[in-house]
């Protein structure tokens, strides 16, 4: 038996697959459902569905309701904390490949975060924006414009 968590206007509900397959529904078209519950019925319109982010927007005898449907598995996933999102912190920041410093972008004391650019490096004829891949304080910048670097040389460092 399975379990789903349905979160309905960010009111979480539990329930199994026996509860799912005891709806008393009825196919109206592509869109509209006709369901009995408790002597009770209910037109159900799927107004809008985005079964990729398993949300649906549904019109219950003419009430909106925000569905969010979640699996075991997206259960498990959440509760093992796995779609957390954090920030990384930079510490050193090496060459990638060699090749000749056009540009530096930024200057010792300055806040970066992930995406910022660093600095302009010439190889193999292309010139190749490097950019913060995460966030942190410059501390230092080993480099100047016009240097040759070589492979894993570091160029900037920080705190």
């Amino acid at each position: 038996m399975s379990n789903y968590l349905i979160t309905v206007n960010e009111e979480e509900l539990q329930v199994t697959s026996s509860d799912v397959d005891a709806l008393d529904s009825i196919n109206v078209d592509a869109k509209n459902l006709h369901v009995l519950d408790n002597n009770s019925a209910f037109q159900v319109e799927i107004v809008h569905s985005d079964f990729l982010n398993k949300t649906i927007l549904l019109s219950i005898n003419g009430n909106m309701y925000d569905i969010k449907l979640e699996d075991e598995y997206d259960q498990q996933v959440k509760k093992m904390g796995l779609l957390a999102f954090t920030t990384q912190k930079l510490n050193e920041v090496k060459a990638p490949m060699p090749g000749l410093i056009v540009d530096v972008m930024v200057e010792v004391g300055q806040v970066i975060v992930a995406g910022t650019p660093l600095l302009v490096l010439s190889a193999m004829k292309m010139e190749n924006i490097i950019l913060a891949q995460g966030e942190g304080v410059i501390k230092s910048i080993e480099i100047k414009k016009d240097d040759a670097v070589e492979k894993g040389q570091l160029i900037i460092e920080m705190e």
